[in-house]
């Protein structure tokens, strides 16, 4: 699971105010601290969204600082940004993927679109079509 810091600081209104080190595109606000996390969330996936589109690394979350809080990201959202980075990493287009899983280029589209509902499966055949595997672990809640 990705577990994204976030830093969180009172603004003038009382409302929450939402920044992210490792995304400087990242900035929310929330109500409170339970609606600024949600927010979070939201604002880093739709910031991951924007560095896929325009092929751009991912970084990898990092430890948080002391007073940072955790904002983690669905499992199936880690999934496509593994995919995006295994992407980066071969030097695989859009395209070229697509030809390798015999399917059109909007289903590729499809499984790096961090709001699609994707299937398992799908994000493993793309893995293992430019050489990756994809591993599941499950470990104690934090």
């Amino acid at each position: 699971m990705l577990r994204y810091p976030v830093k969180l600081t009172r603004d003038d209104d009382g409302s929450i105010l939402v920044t992210a080190p490792d995304l400087p595109e990242v900035t929310t606000f929330g109500e409170d601290v339970e609606d600024a996390l949600l927010r979070a969330g939201d604002a880093i996936a739709t910031a991951l969204q924007g560095r896929i589109g325009d092929r751009r690394d991912i970084p990898a979350p990092s430890a948080p600082r002391r007073g940072q809080r955790l904002v983690a990201l669905p499992a199936i959202v880690a999934a496509k940004l593994a995919l995006h980075r295994a992407m980066m990493e071969t030097g695989t287009r859009k395209s070229a993927l697509a030809r390798k899983l015999g399917v059109h280029a909007p289903q590729v589209d499809r499984l790096l679109d961090l709001d699609h509902h994707s299937r398992i499966d799908q994000l493993e055949d793309a893995a293992r079509a430019i050489g990756r595997e994809m591993h599941i672990e499950l470990r104690p809640a934090a």
